[in-house]
């Protein structure tokens, strides 16, 4: 088959991943009070049912990751899609909100096992402004699930009130979720012979890798004493002291470890990283956020709510399909122009909760929606991309892995954190949003800021060697 027939079968299976895993959560989001409601949930419960699953999608991310870059990307995918639909399947049924939780940690490995092996195999297959183009149309694909779960969530809890309306919600990916595995199955290239005389799974690595991702997000999961957290995060800096020694020993034994040394020596790759970190965290709190003050604080239905949030879905997905043109234009200043346009529509958003007419805030609301959706746009991919292309060939899954792990991270921070602000406040949730709103505000400004630092390291390391992935081109994969 042509090169460019297989790049495009590839291309639309991780699509495929994409859009099901997004519109699952998306979905969640305005489900949240219903099944609240139905499953008499507590607040702790709640932030197991969100949080938990970025958890356990981050705890997947790394060993899914290495496992594709040492076994191949197909198996994994496959049974991260299978077992992301099965939980699907099973927490529509849930009968109680622990339950629940149980289930979507299952369902949050299962996606972080499918979205590992898509970055890895997106690097694999495409190199230069064809990524910068693929990675972009996978956050269009995002943007359209993000789009479209709300209002379907929001008509299905209307038409079927919301004890059925919820439960429908997570079977809405189903369908997808199905067709994506059959594409997989089909259009994936199989695993094919890889050199292992000195590159092992690193078991230990594995390990400390998962125990400090525990000890990082369980304090913004799980509600926790101020001994607890001290607790954790000295466990926390133990842990990490104890991966970099293991790191350095495995990597001197001639075995390549689990985190290859190119990538935390990369200013480039770790400044580009906390940006991501930053500008995900704040973006997945500011729309939850959102989502509670337009339902609980304003009184709108959970289809009206969908019809304010839908605009920043929508923009993204414009902006996202033509944000690697801008990237050829300007170059390295797209991202830090995002983060600049996000920082206004949240200034909007909070300033407009606490002054506008009653009549008017929805439509401010939406509008700073829009501004929010074309500043994701600006920033996601192009950041992305510019952050692997400093991942050496034979870690893609691994670098992925470490950039979305973060990004897991900073969510179950951020939504922890910011919507603690918002359903703890004394006080009124006008003024509840907007503190919530100035907590997102000062994320956005510090990912801002290591976004500036990101591009003068990109453009010392332009002047000195080039990306590792640009001297790869000889040992490319299968399918490259």
């Amino acid at each position: 088959m042509h090169k460019t027939a297989k790049q495009k079968q590839i291309l639309a299976v991780c699509l495929a991943g994409g859009f099901t895993t997004m519109l699952d959560n998306s979905v969640l989001n305005i489900a949240v009070p219903a099944l609240r409601g139905t499953l008499h949930a507590d607040p702790t419960q709640i932030q197991w049912i969100v949080a938990g699953y970025s958890l356990a999608f981050g705890l997947a991310l790394i060993p899914g990751g290495r496992l594709g870059d040492l076994r191949g990307r197909k198996p994994f995918f496959v049974a991260g899609i299978a077992l992301f639909v099965g939980a699907g399947l099973l927490a529509a049924t849930a009968q109680t909100a622990w339950l629940l939780v149980a289930v979507r940690l299952l369902q949050g490995a299962g996606a972080g096992l499918v979205n590992s092996q898509m970055i890895g195999t997106l690097q694999d297959v495409f190199t230069g402004p064809a990524r910068t183009r693929a990675l972009g149309l996978y956050q269009v694909t995002c943007a359209v699930a993000i789009a479209l779960g709300p209002p379907l969530g929001g008509a299905l809890i209307a038409l079927a009130g919301p004890e059925w309306g919820w439960r429908l919600a997570f079977l809405i990916s189903a369908p997808s979720g199905l067709a994506t595995l059959l594409l997989a199955i089909r259009h994936l290239p199989a695993p094919g012979p890889r050199s292992t005389a000195r590159t092992t799974l690193d078991p230990l690595g594995l390990l400390l890798t998962a125990a400090l991702t525990v000890a990082v997000m369980l304090p913004f999961v799980q509600p926790a004493t101020l001994g607890t957290k001290l607790s954790l995060g000295v466990a926390a800096l133990a842990l990490t002291a104890a991966l970099v020694l293991w790191q350095r020993h495995y990597a001197a034994t001639g075995r390549q470890p689990l985190i290859h040394p190119a990538l935390p020596r990369s200013a480039p790759f770790t400044l580009g990283t906390l940006t991501a970190m930053c500008q995900f965290g704040a973006a997945l709190a500011s729309a939850l956020v959102l989502v509670m003050f337009l339902q609980d604080g304003l009184g709108l239905s959970p289809l009206a709510a969908s019809a304010v949030t839908l605009p920043s879905a929508l923009a993204m997905a414009v902006v996202s399909s033509f944000a690697w043109r801008a990237v050829q234009r300007f170059g390295r200043h797209v991202v830090p122009l995002g983060l600049g346009l996000a920082i206004g529509a949240l200034l909007l958003s909070g300033l407009a909760a606490l002054y506008a007419p009653s009549g008017w805030l929805p439509a401010l609301l939406a509008l700073g929606q829009l501004a929010t959706g074309a500043a994701s746009g600006l920033t996601v991919s192009p950041n992305q991309a510019q952050v692997l292309r400093y991942a050496p060939a034979e870690a893609a899954g691994v670098a992925g892995g470490i950039l979305q792990m973060s990004q897991r991270i900073a969510a179950a921070v951020g939504i922890s954190a910011i919507s603690g602000i918002y359903l703890n406040s004394p006080a009124a949730p006008h003024t509840a949003f907007f503190h919530a709103t100035l907590a997102c505000l000062a994320v956005v400004t510090l990912s801002l800021v290591l976004a500036l630092l990101a591009n003068r390291s990109t453009r010392r390391a332009e002047h000195g060697a080039a990306p590792v992935t640009d001297r790869r081109v000889s040992r490319s994969r299968t399918g490259s």
